[in-house]
């Protein structure tokens, strides 16, 4: 045989064999109800995974894996990402797990003005403990504040300003995906609108968004929402209303001018956008209730005022104000203690069961001397029964609505937490969508998925599609539903038997396996 037919006789050999040789991934996800997270219909259609990405997305009935996931009569579907998590405890529970139980595979920390520093430090921390699930942050506008300013109530001089957008700068420049403001709590209540806007410029140069725990959510609410729509257009940034409500009896229903608010201004070329967890009741300090001139320069200078009759006086007027037309829900009963270091036996209970436990009439003057008690004796944290549920709907169903826990880390025993923190993903899944009808899966899914990973960039997260990052989450549509209640807070959702985390099985066939498959993502790496 010549040189040349042995050639061919080789080359005919060769593609016989690859031919019969199946493809290899080491996942394949065959027969689930694929939404890719762009909000379409679902398709039958296999997803091949190497490594942590998808590789291929077809009929793959020939192919070979090391593992095989049966999803039949699943839905299957991108990651969720929670574009507001309080991930503080992330150092102790850095596996994740409340959160990756949701289905959550990528957090957005450092909200409401509050992250941690020094920035790029605190993320080398996490690179080398490693994350159950991705993170990301944001640089907190009270953080730098305060390490610049302390408490003060007052405006920063040119020398301070410049130390704040220099720390900024820096933490941009270290990774993170914008800046987050609280201009509810302290310091950034002291602040005025053109320091935020001087800050907001330098993180919009490097691209990145500005979430805002709005200065008002009750009676100040519509000037709260103009004033982030300002921020918007004077620092040409990206906005986000996060965790976007409508606190106290006075505004409820009220979400439909903010909403329009919204959609005039994204008409006028502002990408503003929302979050919202999907809930009709809050979670913060007890402190909300107190007005925030009482508490510049600290717990102490606090206790100091409070000694005064005539400011304890003014002081005791705000917070009955508060507990009758905003985060007080005009009731007693809706203020629910959370996190007691102080007397941990009130967890669970409420500012009424408080006064009857001490022999006061349930009065909201009453409730106001023990809400300055409690904040003495170093502050509590509550759940506030204090919004409308068709508030809630109303700001879910908005176009530009993404769905956020607001949650913290936790495992079971800590405190009485807010249900939110183990239940949010589900809870819109199977009580707003199956049970309710407030959105189509598909819709919610798309709030969950790709909208948040557009408003982040994430550019290789939030969809499944080929060369994306292998992120995903397959549960059953007809059961998912979320356990947690305000009563009985530290329960696991149901319903979702696999989350895969860049291509690992962080939960497998219903069962959480304690791994640290995360990335912590820096934007500038990104």
């Amino acid at each position: 045989m010549s040189c040349k037919n042995l050639f061919y006789s080789f080359l005919i050999v060769l593609l016989a064999w690859s031919c019969a040789s199946p493809e290899q991934y080491d996942t394949i996800i065959k027969n689930g109800n694929v939404y890719d997270g762009s909000g379409g219909d679902p398709m039958i259609i296999d997803i091949g995974i190497k490594g942590d990405v998808i590789e291929k997305i077809g009929d793959l009935s020939k192919a070979e894996a090391t593992q095989i996931i049966d999803a039949s009569g699943l839905a299957v579907t991108p990651g969720f990402i929670d574009v507001h998590a309080h991930l503080d405890p992330i150092l102790e529970l850095s596996n994740c797990e409340s959160h990756v139980r949701q289905g959550v595979t990528t957090s957005l920390g450092g909200p409401d003005g509050t992250s941690p520093w020094p920035f790029g430090k605190y993320l080398d921390t996490l690179d080398q403990i490693g994350v159950g699930m991705n993170v990301a942050y944001l640089i907190g506008h009270n953080t730098v504040r305060r390490n610049v300013m302390k408490l003060e109530n007052r405006a920063p001089t040119e020398e301070e300003l410049s130390e704040m957008e220099a720390q900024i700068q820096q933490a941009m420049q270290d990774g993170a995906y914008g800046i987050s403001t609280g201009l509810k709590y302290l310091p950034g209540a002291f602040s005025k609108v053109d320091e935020v806007i001087a800050l907001s410029k330098i993180a919009s140069a490097e691209g990145g968004i500005y979430t805002s725990h709005l200065r008002e959510e009750g009676l100040g609410l519509f000037d709260a929402v103009q004033e982030a729509i300002v921020i918007s257009k004077e620092a040409d940034i990206p906005v986000v209303l996060t965790h976007h409500k409508v606190i106290g009896k006075p505004m409820w229903g009220k979400s439909t001018r903010t909403l329009a608010m919204v959609d005039s201004a994204r008409t006028a070329g502002l990408d503003i956008k929302i979050d919202q967890y999907p809930y009709n009741a809050s979670y913060t300090g007890i402190s909300v209730l107190i007005p925030s001139w009482a508490r510049a320069g600290g717990n102490k200078a606090f206790k100091e005022r409070v000694r005064n009759p005539q400011l304890r006086d003014s002081i005791k007027s705000g917070i009955v104000f508060n507990i009758l037309n905003d985060r007080g829900g005009s009731d007693l009963n809706r203020v629910q203690f959370a996190k007691v270091k102080w007397m941990p036996e009130l967890e669970g209970k409420t500012l009424k069961y408080w006064c009857e436990q001490k022999g006061l009439e349930p009065t909201v003057e009453n409730g106001a001397d023990l809400v300055i008690e409690a904040q003495v004796n170093g502050g509590a944290s509550c759940v506030f029964h204090a919004m409308d549920e068709g508030d809630v709907e109303r700001i879910m169903k908005h176009p530009q609505t993404m769905i956020a826990s607001d949650g913290r880390l936790v495992q079971p025993g800590m405190g009485h937490p807010h249900p939110r923190w183990y239940g949010t993903f589900p809870r819109v899944l199977g009580h707003y969508v199956r049970e309710k009808g407030t959105l189509a899966l598909s819709e919610a899914i798309y709030k969950m998925t790709k909208l948040p990973a557009v408003t982040l960039g994430l550019s290789d997260r939030g969809l499944i599609k080929e060369k994306m990052k292998a992120d995903i989450v397959i549960f059953n549509p007809e059961t998912i539903i979320d356990k947690a209640t305000f009563e009985k807070p530290h329960q696991y959702p149901e319903g979702i038997f696999y989350v895969l985390i860049n291509g690992q099985l962080s939960i497998d066939n219903g069962t959480f396996q304690n791994i640290k498959a995360g990335k912590v993502l820096r934007k500038n790496e990104n």
